[in-house]
């Protein structure tokens, strides 16, 4: 495990466009969406980019339904390095694998319409791909006690709080562990500085912090408050997605150092 905070790269697409989304806006009610940004250029120009500058551990998230077409064509343009997530569930955790994907990013389908945790599905992702191929996303809203991992599009709370506990009984059955902070995802106000710290403190096993990052500097405070344990994504503060806050340029030059 690197113990020096890394960029990761992201593909967040929606209705089969590349876009960044306010991630709290992300519901069943499109009326209410907030996007701070649509690209014009396909998710497989973004994909032999990132293949191109050597970035790993980039992942693509299916926001919703219409994505599979544009999903498939940026694995198939950076083969085995990047993973996948939105939609996973035992029955075609596999087929994404096959298609391309690294790994497979799981959240909602370890839950009940409820937001119950169910074992038995995680242990049927594990016979999917296994342990080395699955990534679990604990993307997370914050409340009162601390964090608490949700799900359907961040909307649905669920019975797991984010906590080393957790992270502790899960850490066996995935390669990785992923955690959007739903709260400041798309806001580019700041990271969650709390959650960070709580996640770098641990650091048990490789994980992905998103979320609110708003310039080159969020790389460096990352580094420092998880002690170089926690990787970090950026996607609105990117120019590359229109964003003014960081340059992709940096961001590359940053991995190199």
């Amino acid at each position: 495990m690197s113990s020096r905070t890394r960029f990761r790269p992201c593909i967040d697409l929606h209705e089969g466009q590349v876009k960044q989304i306010v991630g709290g806006t992300l519901n069943s009610d499109e009326s209410a969406l907030e996007t701070n940004h649509i690209s014009d250029k396909a998710p497989e120009y973004f994909a032999e980019l990132y293949a191109q500058d050597k970035l790993e551990g980039g992942h693509v998230i299916q926001l919703g339904p219409g994505n599979e077409e544009a999903a498939k064509n940026a694995l198939a343009a950076y083969p085995n390095g990047l993973q996948l997530g939105g939609g996973i569930r035992p029955e075609n955790a596999a087929s994404w694998i096959e298609a391309g994907a690294s790994h497979v990013i799981a959240t909602s389908c370890l839950f009940d319409s409820e937001g119950r945790f169910q074992p038995d599905q995680l242990k049927r992702l594990v016979e999917a791909v296994g342990s080395d191929r699955l990534v679990i996303d604990l993307s997370c809203r914050r409340v009162d006690e601390g964090w608490v991992v949700a799900m359907n599009r961040w909307q649905t709370l669920t019975n797991v709080p984010v906590s080393h506990d957790t992270l502790d009984s899960l850490a066996s059955s995935c390669a990785e562990f992923l955690i959007h902070a739903a709260d400041v995802e798309g806001k580019c106000g700041g990271i969650d500085e709390e959650l960070v710290k709580l996640l770098g403190d641990w650091g048990r096993v490789p994980l992905t912090y998103a979320g609110g990052a708003s310039s080159l500097s969020d790389l460096e405070l990352v580094d420092r408050l998880s002690r170089g344990h926690v990787d970090l994504t950026i996607g609105s503060a990117l120019d590359i997605f229109g964003g003014r806050g960081v340059s992709y340029a940096d961001c590359v030059r940053f991995n190199r150092r």
